[in-house]
């Protein structure tokens, strides 16, 4: 049965969320049950995705990612693939009619990866945030919004500032890996070597700015997104917050985390927040 088969490619979607990301994982289980397995399936992708570009080193990654794509396209054309992953992909973009330049947009920001080590201009910054990053608030808010376009157009900008907020402070958590692992420097005009206390604090206020405006937009999501979505921006501004507190020195050297302890609290603490209808 091809039901089952489905199923089981949208499993695949949910272990690879819960492998990689327990903190996503979590905020996903947020969501309500009808559109929970679509948001797996787009973070199995991209997951994936990155991961070609990240980790897979000692290959061929560039084949390795064009071979990716190509795979997603035949599934996407036969309706089917037998990788689990692009098969529930495929699925969800057709049932919520997710533009494909959202996805040659994220594709091209992973392609970038390979060729590209260091974003000194605002503006390619800023196109590498959007391929990498906002695309993807925009997929998810494709499925938040259940084929509503007026309110997809409504919010498409809190939706790019969260995915914004989210990547970026990624960058600044990952700061040392992606210099001293990965060879590579998002943030223009500083690397390493320059990256100081000043640096940092422009960073974060850049980063609190896009979520305040993302916020705005948290409000205004249907009921069966926004509990999610909210408990994934309290935890990353519960991060953020940490990055805040810490020198900018030892960011640059080591990898700043929320511990599960931490996490429950917070999560706990936006249950209580949302049931009161404070968001």
């Amino acid at each position: 049965m091809k039901q089952l088969f489905d199923d089981v490619s949208f499993k695949c979607s949910v272990l690879v969320t819960k492998s990689y990301s327990t903190s996503f994982s979590m905020a996903v289980h947020m969501l309500a049950p009808s559109i929970r397995d679509a948001i797996y399936s787009i973070y199995g992708f991209v997951r994936f995705a990155d991961e070609i570009v990240d980790s897979f080193h000692g290959f061929d990654k560039e084949n390795l990612i064009i071979d990716f794509e190509n795979e997603y396209y035949k599934a996407q054309k036969r309706g089917i693939s037998l990788n689990p992953i692009l098969n529930s992909f495929q699925h969800t973009v057709t049932k919520y009619n997710i533009a494909d330049d959202l996805i040659q947009s994220f594709l091209k920001s992973m392609k970038m990866d390979l060729i590209k080590s260091d974003y000194n201009s605002t503006k390619e910054y800023q196109e590498y945030i959007y391929g990498s990053a906002d695309v993807v608030g925009l997929m998810c808010l494709k499925v938040f919004v259940n084929g509503n376009d007026f309110m997809y157009e409504e919010l498409k900008d809190e939706a790019m500032r969260l995915g914004s907020a989210f990547q970026k402070v990624n960058f600044l958590r990952d700061l040392k890996d992606d210099n001293l692992v990965l060879n590579r420097n998002y943030f223009p005009g500083f690397d390493l070597k320059t990256f100081d206390e000043k640096a940092k604090n422009d960073i974060i206020k850049e980063i609190e700015e896009d979520f305040r405006i993302a916020y705005q937009g948290i409000q205004k999501l249907p009921m069966e997104a926004k509990f999610g979505v909210y408990t994934a921006y309290v935890y990353y501004k519960k991060l953020l917050n940490k990055l805040e507190n810490t020198p900018y020195h030892k960011i640059g050297n080591e990898r700043i985390r929320v511990s599960n302890y931490s996490k429950a609290y917070l999560f706990a603490n936006s249950f209580v927040t949302y049931k009161l209808k404070l968001v």
